[in-house]
């Protein structure tokens, strides 16, 4: 995992935000067919995002569908061959967040997803609300749902901010790539920070409480 050049917050102060953690679930953790063996590498630094305000923190969770024959058109053929990952056949816990990270619900919130992108139902919505105009992005899988998030928040709008060092995948190529793209391709709409340098920014005042 090659960390990029990081400057911390571009457009600072950032106001109206909320911590956008993707997918830091159990079945990822533990020995399944989908394990991602980089997310107890960068768990204790999503922990400290979710610290900063856990009230501000919106969980998603990957949610397969009962059985393959539920879901149409190319994700039957996924499920198909990952049966053992559909909820008739996984261990129902495997569904949950991580321990680490379960204790911030609440306050946090949990959002269900049965796709990549969380941005289907009414999240947005939801964070239009209230206020919010920024998005800070943690979690699991850096070029999978990790990136499905941070392109609906492109196109809704929203500042987005992906801390590296707590984004984690399964291969070191692809995350490395997707990282590069960010910067070279998305750098007008996508800003990279590392935890440290989040944490530094609420500590001066970059990090602002209010929309």
């Amino acid at each position: 995992m090659t960390p990029p050049a990081q400057g911390g917050l571009q457009l600072s102060p950032l106001g109206g935000w909320v911590h956008l953690c993707i997918d830091m679930q159990r079945m990822f953790a533990e020995d399944t067919e989908w394990r991602t063996p980089w997310m107890q590498r960068v768990l204790p630094n999503v922990v400290r995002v979710a610290e900063l305000a856990p009230e501000r923190t919106v969980f998603t969770r990957f949610i397969p569908p009962q059985r393959p024959q539920q879901m149409g058109g190319t994700w039957r053929r996924y499920y198909e061959r990952d049966r053992s990952m559909t909820r008739e056949r996984l261990d129902p816990e495997l569904l949950e967040l991580v321990p680490e990270l379960a204790r911030f619900t609440p306050p946090g919130r949990v959002v269900d997803k049965p796709v990549y992108s969380p941005w289907h139902g009414t999240l947005d919505a939801e964070l239009k609300r209230a206020g919010v105009s920024s998005v800070i992005i943690t979690g699991a899988e850096t070029e999978v749902c990790v990136l499905a998030a941070v392109l609906g928040a492109i196109d809704f709008g929203y500042r987005v901010l992906i801390v590296t060092d707590a984004i984690c995948s399964s291969a070191d190529p692809t995350h490395d790539a997707m990282l590069e793209i960010y910067h070279s391709r998305y750098g007008m709409q996508v800003e990279t920070v590392t935890t440290a340098e989040l944490i530094e920014a609420k500590l001066d005042g970059a990090l602002r409480a209010e929309p």
